[in-house]
């Protein structure tokens, strides 16, 4: 079980074994009492959400959501952004793993405001999370705030954080079934993007397929492909994030 969010880890048995006996009416206890706490837990964090993304429109942040499975490339993504748009827009970065600072430190060489959120046991980032790291980094008005949830396609997707955009990132060294496979995240996504497309021509991974996939899940769902080896789509990519930035009011 979750340490944090009470998912049952242990999944769901469908075989029936021979002299196998189910005790239902514990099992639809136990299930009972997940679904309470779960509430509970869901209930506070978006509570806490909705402080963050008060203050967030308050100083006027764009506050981004990246999601993922671990190993898509999400923080290769972030070095490329932060080092290509140094200057021409304010960024600060969240970075959430459950032990040790390795990407903060990739970020924290490029010269970005970062803070890394170890979670322990935790499979996810939640709000209260956000806001006790919020608290102490300062941001800058007219900004841009990169929180890079623990790599994770199920948990994540529960958890508002008050962000404005969640960006569900997928290398093509995954399966191009990933968006039917964890539904839940593509739908609450706003960006896909498919990244090591360089790859391509060394894996079995049918890009149409995965889009295909991906607006099944989420018609509205924006899909660009990139890659931050060769280059290609970061053009695409830097585009959309800057026309998300909103402008600073003018008198």
């Amino acid at each position: 079980m979750c340490a944090t969010c009470g998912c049952d880890a242990n999944g769901t048995l469908t075989m029936h074994e021979p002299g196998h006996h189910h005790h239902h009416e514990h099992d639809h206890q136990h299930r009972q009492k997940i679904v309470e706490v779960e509430k509970d837990v869901l209930h506070e964090n978006n509570l806490l959400a909705e402080r963050n993304r008060g203050y967030f429109d308050a100083k006027n942040i764009l506050a981004m959501n990246l999601v993922s499975s671990p190993g898509s490339g999400k923080t290769t993504l972030l070095e490329k952004t932060l080092t290509d748009l140094k200057g021409t827009i304010e960024m600060a970065v969240i970075e959430g793993d459950q032990q040790t600072t390795n990407d903060a430190d990739r970020i924290h060489a490029t010269g970005t405001k970062v803070v890394q959120i170890n979670t322990g046991k935790g499979c996810h980032l939640d709000a209260h999370m956000v806001l006790h790291a919020v608290q102490g980094m300062k941001l800058k008005n007219d900004s841009v705030l990169f929180i890079e949830n623990v790599g994770n396609l199920v948990c994540p997707a529960m958890f508002d954080l008050g962000e404005k955009e969640r960006v569900v990132i997928i290398s093509v060294t995954e399966g191009d079934d990933k968006p039917l496979k964890y539904p839940d995240m593509f739908h609450s996504s706003t960006l896909c993007i498919i990244n090591k497309i360089d790859l391509l021509p060394y894996v079995p991974f049918d890009v149409e397929k995965v889009r295909a996939n991906a607006l099944q899940v989420n018609p509205q769902l924006k899909i660009i492909e990139l890659s931050c080896t060769g280059g290609q789509g970061l053009t695409d990519w830097y585009q959309w994030l800057q026309s998300k930035v909103l402008q600073p009011e003018t008198v």
